[in-house]
């Protein structure tokens, strides 16, 4: 299963990289951020445009890259069909638990006076 994961995560660098290429290749269509920045002129009537090959490029290599993506994913995300081995709980025998009373000291107890009898 690694190797189909490192063959997909080469084939979508691959089309990401053919994607860049593609898009700095294409023809500014105008408007944008170029335009509100002050990069048109509003004497520019005429826009040129992208032909047809470099613009279903660009939405096929997007489209691959997605399902590649995909792809991975669900591949990935399988879960395993053997259990993982747990670990046996070591248990540690009981610490000898420690008298927090005082010592014991012999007191007298305190003599609550009678009272006479009427």
């Amino acid at each position: 299963m690694d190797t189909i994961f490192i063959l997909l995560m080469v084939l979508i660098m691959i089309a990401s990289i053919l994607l860049v290429i593609i898009v700095m290749a294409q023809n500014p269509k105008g408007g944008g951020l170029s335009s509100t920045f002050g990069g048109a002129s509003p004497a520019q009537f005429g826009v040129q445009r992208t032909n047809d090959f470099m613009e279903k490029a660009t939405w096929t290599l997007g489209a691959v890259i997605i399902v590649l993506i995909l792809i991975s994913v669900v591949i990935t995300g399988k879960p395993t069909t053997t259990a993982p081995a747990q670990q046996p709980v070591k248990k540690e025998a009981p610490a000898p638990t420690k008298q927090s009373a005082p010592a014991a000291t012999k007191t007298a107890p305190a003599q609550v006076p009678a009272a006479p009898a009427k």
